[in-house]
């Protein structure tokens, strides 16, 4: 038997190293680096039908066929919209979420719709507990074979004979190769495994989904280099308290990274939720104050999104500035322009901001409803259920330019909103009978139309 030989890892990163120390100089993390057996033969699991492959040459750019990918149809609208129109021949798609936030079941379902010839891999659940998911969620699924399997090269051995034209893999954390001597989940097996899937798939054209744990960061667990070889990573985000569930592109090499899928958690499986608005506002019957409706962009899609403001007298020394789904520095600088602008005194009061079904928004759009549902509580007026804002606050107060904001109205016009908020300087091609378009260069006149 041949020597063992073992070297040193780094756990975040994933960095090699010949001898242990306490520091990785890559990632500067303390008490990562961990020792592992990398005895590993000259050969691979995945072994393709046809040994004789003629070697790649240099194309010029003008000469490479640029005629579009075709993809492959899930049959998911939110899942395409995320993909960037649906799944590409031959890419590695890596799939990660909190446990128990439904991503097995979200593949599952899509496995048991698909209209190609699917393996879903697991090893994590026998045959009988997924087969048990699957009768709740649809009861047809004959283009879908499970096995459930840990040793990459019993699976490539079923594949073989199978012939899949999508394969599924639950989880890559669970798989582990004879070619690497340590345990499955370790760096060098997760490494390893994926190398051989990557291989498997870009030979023989056929797309591989993985499961992907997350740490308690949230990221995807085992070597950052697991994100950077595969072509898409997909984050399913969301509480398990709510019936909700975002599906966001952390990174997409054939489409864009900004597209947002929503699904709906039932006992039947996940529902896709295709007019997003009408979840992430409340139906209330009376008028509160603290509320209002900002129009945001989520990649190509605009959303009503309800932003909710408590203020109250601070009861201990320091105000409270707290946030939920809102990023706090930008709270703090929108309550210095109103103390400093618009003059109001909110430095001994406490402000929570929430944004409503459970989605973090960067869109800068909505600072103009922030702003509304924080002068709101303090006035304690309610703001109009059928009023809404688009624009930015500068740091002098003055509402700035948001882009595509005629998407933004037409959306806001099509649910039956009757006024908006824009910027002055936002240049405006066409009319919108149906909405009264405001527009406003400074916080004085939103809150002279609002509140005057």
């Amino acid at each position: 038997m041949a020597k063992l030989k073992t070297s040193f890892f780094c756990q975040n990163c994933g960095t090699q190293y010949a001898k242990w120390q306490g520091q990785c100089n890559a990632c500067k993390e303390w008490n990562t680096i961990v020792e592992e057996v990398i005895q590993k033969e000259e050969k691979t699991s995945w072994k393709p039908t046809s040994e004789v492959k003629k070697a790649p040459k240099p194309l010029k750019v003008t000469e490479i066929d640029s005629s579009e990918e075709v993809r492959m149809n899930t049959l998911d609208g939110e899942l395409n919209r995320v993909l960037g129109g649906g799944i590409v021949p031959g890419s590695l798609i890596l799939l990660g979420g909190e446990p128990g936030i439904g991503k097995s079941t979200l593949l599952l379902q899509i496995s048991l719709k698909l209209p190609y010839k699917t393996l879903y891999v697991s090893g994590e659940e026998s045959q009988k507990q997924i087969k048990m998911r699957a009768e709740r969620i649809t009861p047809n699924g004959d283009n879908c074979y499970i096995l459930t399997e840990t040793k990459t090269q019993n699976i490539f051995r079923q594949i073989q004979e199978i012939e899949p034209e999508i394969v599924i893999i639950d989880s890559i954390q669970t798989l582990h190769t004879d070619y690497i001597e340590s345990t499955a989940g370790s760096i060098s097996q997760i490494r390893e495994c994926t190398a051989e899937l990557i291989k498997f798939a870009k030979e023989t054209n056929v797309p591989v989904i993985l499961i992907g744990h997350i740490t308690k960061d949230g990221t995807i667990a085992g070597p950052k280099i697991l994100e950077h070889m595969v072509d898409t990573v997909l984050q399913f985000e969301g509480d398990r308290n709510h019936v909700y569930r975002i599906l966001r592109s952390l990174k997409n090499r054939f489409g864009s990274t900004a597209e947002l899928g929503i699904y709906e958690m039932q006992g039947s499986g996940l529902r896709e939720v295709s007019n997003p608005s009408e979840i992430l506002l409340s139906h209330r019957e009376e008028e509160l104050s603290g509320t209002a409706i900002a129009s945001t962009l989520e990649g190509m899609r605009p959303l009503m999104i309800e932003i909710q403001a408590l203020v109250s007298t601070a009861v201990y020394g320091t105000p409270q500035r707290s946030t939920t789904g809102y990023n706090a520095k930008r709270l703090n600088m929108l309550l210095a322009v109103l103390e400093k602008r618009a003059g109001f005194r909110l430095g001994t009061k406490d402000v929570f901001l929430n944004v409503t079904g459970g989605i973090s928004v960067d869109d800068p759009a909505i600072d103009l409803a922030v702003v509304a549902s924080i002068l709101s509580s303090n006035e304690d007026i309610a703001v109009g259920k059928d009023v809404c804002f688009a624009g930015e606050v500068g740091l002098s107060g003055e509402i700035r330019p948001v882009n595509r904001v005629e998407q933004r109205i037409q959306e806001a016009e099509k649910l039956g909103f009757a006024t908006i908020f824009v910027s002055k300087y936002n240049k405006l091609s066409t009319k919108f009978p149906g909405i009264k378009v405001i527009l406003v260069s400074k916080i004085e006149e939103v809150v002279e139309h609002l509140f005057g």
